[in-house]
């Protein structure tokens, strides 16, 4: 007797396994005493939101402020939801290389995976010279409704940019900084010279006399903080000229969330992808 096969239409297919939901996005924010701190970031992930309608979006701490992130990854180990943690902080200093990782690894059963920090990316810069922008900056240098009423290339040789940064002793928290700095001194066509509010050097008072010291009188600070805070605060006092406001809900910043939660759910894949091609 002949069997024959069934024709592909009439054959049970098999059963698949349901769809997983896709991964919840945690932005993970410092935390911060200064109660407006909190609030901008959840402004910031609604904006999140808005650009990537159905993506699960929540907010988490390191310190300070609720929610915490420990309580956040056993929320969602609790809900079976993959996760992928978003730093919102500029370079991988010890929060980015020892905290975050050690919080995931402390919530057996979680599949999550941290991506990569903030740091220097043209989305960055376009936060940061918009910031700029609104406390006066203008593309030559010379603030809104200046007296002169005609600025010209004089201003640029006199005008620079401190970019204000948090700070850390890991080397490689400097050298990204660095590299921002020099994004948006391209972005700017001014020189820009990275300080820290901690733990590294030169603080904003240094660097302003940096560029004093180089002619550069007319000098700006740029805040490279997501929220307000005081780190953020004492930067912006000792701006010689004007002081931008910290990034907060800028639309360039949440675009740039974005990508650091793609870049790390592609690699991820790209890495699962590996792994089976080795089996």
């Amino acid at each position: 007797m002949h069997h024959r096969t069934a024709p592909a239409h009439h054959r049970t297919a098999p059963a698949s396994a349901p769809a997983r939901r896709p991964a919840t996005l945690v932005a993970v924010g410092h935390g911060s005493r200064d109660p407006r701190a909190r609030a901008t970031l959840l402004r910031l992930l609604d904006r999140v939101r808005a650009l990537r309608p159905g993506l699960d979006v929540r907010l988490a701490h390191i310190e300070l402020n609720a929610p915490l992130l420990d309580e956040t990854l056993a929320g969602l180990a609790a809900e079976g939801r993959e996760a992928v943690l978003v730093p919102l902080l500029f370079a991988p200093g010890h929060h980015v290389t020892h905290d975050l990782p050690a919080a995931v690894a402390a919530v057996p059963g979680l599949r999550a995976r941290v991506a990569a920090p903030l740091g220097a990316h043209p989305l960055l810069a376009e936060a940061l010279a918009g910031r700029l922008a609104e406390a006066g900056w203008t593309p030559d240098g010379h603030p809104e409704g200046h007296p002169d009423g005609h600025p010209g290339a004089h201003d640029r040789h006199t005008t620079g940019v401190v970019l204000a940064a948090a700070g850390s002793r890991d080397p490689r928290s400097g050298a990204e900084t660095r590299r921002i700095a020099a994004l948006l001194g391209e972005r700017l066509g001014v020189p820009v010279v990275p300080a820290y509010a901690s733990a590294a050097a030169p603080t904003v008072p240094e660097a302003v006399a940096a560029l004093a010291a180089r002619g550069r009188h007319r000098v700006a600070v740029a805040s490279c903080f997501t929220a307000p805070g005081l780190f953020a605060a004492r930067a912006a006092a000792h701006a010689p000229w004007i002081a931008a406001a910290p990034l907060g809900a800028h639309p360039a910043l949440a675009r740039l969330v974005l990508h650091r939660h793609d870049r790390a759910l592609a690699a991820s894949a790209a890495l699962h992808g590996r792994e089976l091609a080795a089996v």
